[in-house]
This record gives structure tokens, sequence and C-alpha cells, in this order.
């Protein structure tokens, strides 16, 4: 990439990143903000890259080049120098992304100009162009092709599907699948052993949730890897079908936990305070405010 390019991608990514501060913030709290760029294969031409923000799936076969979500504007932009070297400088095929959160999706800009098809369901767009509780970036790379149910492509000798699941962590998102790889790229539909970001603004639902995690690992095999848009401290972002259940169970027992203290009375406010540690779910952590809000706030809609 020219020193130009590279400088008018790094402008224009501050403003884009700028708006995308709500939900940025929200997995701040989470975990560590700096790291450095980690490609790491995982079978048949298909790999994680790792640095700040949520896990990016890519493909590099003779076919072509894919990837999946895009972390931050800088991010995105060393991910593409790392994938230029590996793939000779063939560019991108195809970018695509699980959902519309800035940790997500804030890249995209740094692909314009290099990703030829641009992907996403219908309401993650949408919600990219408006987001929920915030304002719109200022400087993006919006999806060109969307779907409200499935979505596939071929590349080279990869077949890559997107299927929609229903409402969960938000209403847009997917989990897209390297069929041949027999590898699912779960965005933040998996938070291996991390407490989950609930974004009831963009229509997430946790009761849902639960039935996407046992439909997702019911559609798939034992020998099936899921990569998970965030994993605890010292947790790996590959997972295997066991951890989507763990994740179902933690929201079981978060709901369960939830539902308890409004019975016995407690406020919204006492309740997100809360610090317990839910029983089998030490890995977790104290609870957060963020998944007590929104299952209070879910809990009491009904």
């Amino acid at each position: 990439m020219s020193p130009s390019r590279r400088d008018f991608l790094f402008t224009s990514a501050a403003a884009a990143a700028a708006s995308l501060a709500r939900v940025a913030n929200l997995h701040a709290a989470q975990g560590p903000q700096a790291a450095p760029p980690v490609f790491t294969p995982i079978r048949r031409n298909v790999g994680f890259f790792t640095m700040r923000g949520g896990t990016i799936g890519y493909l590099i076969n003779a076919g072509g080049v894919a990837v999946v979500d895009s972390q931050f504007p800088p991010e995105a932009i060393a991910c593409l120098n790392g994938l230029n070297e590996r793939s000779g400088n063939r560019g991108v095929d195809l970018l695509m992304n699980t959902h519309h959160h800035g940790d997500h999706s804030g890249g995209n800009i740094s692909f314009r100009g290099v990703a030829k098809k641009v992907v996403a369901h219908a309401k993650a767009a949408e919600h990219m162009k408006n987001p929920p509780g915030t304002q719109p970036p200022t400087e993006q790379l919006y999806p060109d092709t969307t779907f409200t149910d499935t979505w596939a492509m071929e590349i080279g000798d990869e077949r890559i599907s997107a299927k929609f699941y229903g409402r969960a962590h938000t209403s847009g998102d997917v989990a897209i699948t390297f069929e041949r790889a027999n590898v699912v790229h779960m965005g933040d539909l998996l938070f291996d052993r991390r407490h989950p970001v609930v974004d009831r603004p963009a229509g997430a639902s946790l009761a849902n949730w639960i039935k996407q995690m046992e439909l997702i690992a019911k559609a798939h095999t034992a020998d099936t890897v899921f990569i998970a848009g965030h994993a605890g401290a010292n947790f790996p972002v590959t997972c295997a079908a066991a951890d989507l259940m763990h994740h179902r169970d933690y929201i079981t027992a978060l709901l369960e936990f939830t539902s308890a203290q409004i019975k016995a009375g407690k406020t919204r406010e006492e309740v997100v305070a809360m610090k317990d540690v839910l029983k089998g779910f030490d890995a977790h952590g104290p609870l957060t405010a963020g998944p007590l809000g929104a299952a209070f706030d879910e809990l009491s809609t009904k």
C-alpha cells in the first residue's frame, strides 16, 4: 500500500471511529485494547486474525481472498498488509460483516478500493448506516450486497455461506460458514467465557440467543471449529459445540439470576450494581452492569 493511500485511510478512519464509540466503549471495559497483529491458520486455508476488536476470519486460496469482519481502521490496515503478504497482493474478493458494531465493522473503511464485494445482513447494514443510540460514521464502506435469511458464494475450492437465525446479540447477527473447511465464524453470537454485550437498542434478545446456540450447534458437526467474536482471558477464540452450549447455559443462568432478583423486589439500580459470580461460570468473573441491565429490561417488558 502506498504512503498516500495509507495516510488517507488513517485520516478518514479517525472520523469513522469517533462515531462508533458507544459500542466500542462497552467492549473496552472487558479486555485489553492493544496487541500485536497475529494470523492463526485453522485448516484448509481458513484462519483468524487478532489484534484489537472482534476476531477477524480469513480465507486465502488459489481462487481468491475473503475476510469476515474488520475490527477498527488501523487494525484493518494491519490485517490487509498481512493478507497481501500471504496472497501476493491479490486484493480482497469478499468482505463480510457478522453484524454492525464498530469493533467488527469500523475497519471497513480501510477496505475501500480493495474489497470487490461487501456483504451483510440487511438489518446489520441498516444499523451500520444508522447505529441505534449514536451517529453514523462520516466515512465508511457500507455493504453493497444484503440478504435476510441466507447467502452463499464460491471462492476457489471453498463455499462461504451465511445464515440469520434470529435476534440475539443484535437483530442482524449472522453465522458465517466456510463449508468445506467446516469452520464457522460466529461474530458476537459467541462470547466464550466472557460477559457479552447485549445491544437492546439494536434489537437484542437473550431468550432468542439461547435458542440460537442450540440451532447453530445442531446445524454443524462434532468436528466443526467455531470462531468466537471475543473470548475471556486465557481462553482461545476457536471453540467447539460444547462452548456454544456453555454460552447458552450462561445466558440461561443470567436470566434466572435476574428473574430471582426481580421477584425479590430489587430495583433496576440495585440489580445492575450486583457483583455476584454466576454459579458454574467462575471464568466470567463478577457480573457487570451491561448484561444485568439487559436481562432486567428484557424480563421487565414481558
